[in-house]
């Protein structure tokens, strides 16, 4: 053990002063709260942005590829289910791609992926009316393939089943949301009447309710039902190879733009080109906008709390350097130079903010783990898309707090340890 360390340990387990400890202590406290606020804000807008993201994602992909005449309204634009294309994009890892500008195509950056395609599933969207004896609604179809992924959405089946896919004939089970069975009073096992318009005319096709779901996104949830593909393509009298589109997913949310770009411009030409695609950052972006905006509320966070501990720190180590005049002046007069009295308090203050980072890491993770498991905190879900507030640590982000805490704070505090430098011996053994 150094000098300068030997001396602040010492000062700092058995010589604080009565004033000066009580001090000691708000600082501790303030950098452990000011830890404990950012450590929180880190979990719960983490588990924001991926919970809900995989929401959206479990539904829709990550991309998708339709006509280019196609629109968000849905219109009923039929593409061929083309294995070729399937399995090239299935084959796609890491890909290399100059990214372009919607006014400059050949001009943009060179990136690379870090993942490629994970999935490719087919899909039919087609509008109807769900009916009862005294209600009906308009509901959107989407009609998905037997090999659908349904793990990725079994944890949205409120009551009931998923749709029971036969090898010959197509399902009559359908999977309606929990918000539509509240309105029409459905339930499961009942039997109900959609119909669809189409070229004029009205059809008729009874389903049967085999699950409700609830996804907590209220676009979808007002408006989607899930049914056996081949119902839909037997309305619309499209041949088995006739989809509405593919849903995309992939390996990395990062990668979104390069591979939207890279699929549309690389895979879709030829005799693809008239398919174009579409990421549901787009598709949705109020949702993502949202979620970015919660990415400037973290930092203003971030930023007032680092100013509480500094304030704090700076408040506290003046106090201590002044209590301190009269062991500063015997110091020097024993030949210690102002740099190594400035080291002191610094190590002192060092020993602080550890304390304060020790404590404000066992509180913050320990409120994080009470909220993840029992869900003390609620929200209303129609507002925020959750029911109740979401925890996931991001361990590189909570140790880049602790790092960046102590430096940012030490550099901090290396400006008012100059005071050091303005006390002499002399004044200093006569200071009261």
């Amino acid at each position: 053990m150094n000098f300068e360390r030997f001396i602040a340990y010492r000062i700092g387990v058995s010589g604080e002063k009565k004033f000066s400890a009580m001090i000691i202590r708000v600082a501790v406290v303030a950098v452990a709260l000011s830890v404990v606020v950012m450590i929180m804000t880190s979990s719960v807008i983490t588990g924001f942005k991926n919970q809900i993201s995989s929401k959206v994602f479990s539904f829709w992909g990550h991309i998708h590829i339709t006509d280019g005449n196609s629109t968000d309204t849905f219109e009923l634009i039929p593409i061929e289910d083309r294995e070729d294309l399937v399995d090239r994009l299935l084959k796609m890892d890491k890909v290399t791609h100059q990214v372009r500008g919607f006014m400059k195509p050949d001009i943009g950056s060179i990136q690379t992926s870090k993942g490629g395609v994970s999935a490719v599933e087919p899909f039919i969207i087609v509008p109807g009316i769900v009916s009862s004896q005294t209600n009906f609604e308009g509901l959107l179809l989407k009609g998905i393939r037997r090999d659908f992924d349904v793990e990725r959405i079994a944890e949205f089946i409120r009551e009931g089943k998923f749709i029971s896919f036969e090898a010959d004939n197509a399902s009559r089970d359908l999977v309606i949301s929990e918000q539509t069975a509240k309105r029409m009073n459905f339930e499961v096992g009942q039997r109900v009447i959609l119909h669809f318009i189409l070229e004029g005319e009205q059809i008729k096709r009874a389903f049967t309710i085999s699950g409700i779901y609830k996804t907590g996104l209220e676009e979808y949830d007002q408006r989607f039902a899930l049914v056996d593909m081949r119902i839909l393509q037997d309305i619309l009298e499209w041949e088995a190879d006739m989809i509405s589109g593919y849903e995309v997913y992939i390996d990395d949310l990062d990668d979104l733009a390069i591979l939207n770009d890279y699929i549309y411009f690389e895979e879709l030409t030829g005799e693809l080109g008239h398919l174009t695609t579409q990421s549901i950052r787009s598709k949705f972006f109020q949702i993502f906008e949202w979620l970015d905006l919660q990415n400037i509320n973290e930092r203003v966070i971030y930023i007032l709390m680092i100013l509480v501990a500094v304030i704090n720190m700076v408040t506290a180590l003046l106090i201590f350097v002044l209590e301190r005049v009269q062991m500063i002046g015997i110091l020097k007069t024993m030949g210690a130079t102002n740099w190594s009295i400035r080291r002191i308090f610094l190590y002192n203050a060092g020993v602080i903010i550890g304390r304060g980072l020790v404590i404000g890491n066992m509180l913050a993770i320990t409120l994080c783990l009470i909220q993840r498991y029992t869900g003390i905190f609620k929200l209303r879900e129609q507002d925020y898309y959750l029911s109740t507030v979401p925890i996931e640590f991001n361990i590189p982000v909570i140790l880049l707090i602790n790092v960046g805490s102590i430096v940012v704070i030490l550099l901090f505090l290396v400006l008012p340890s100059t005071l050091v430098t303005q006390i002499t011996p002399v004044k200093a053994v006569h200071f009261r």
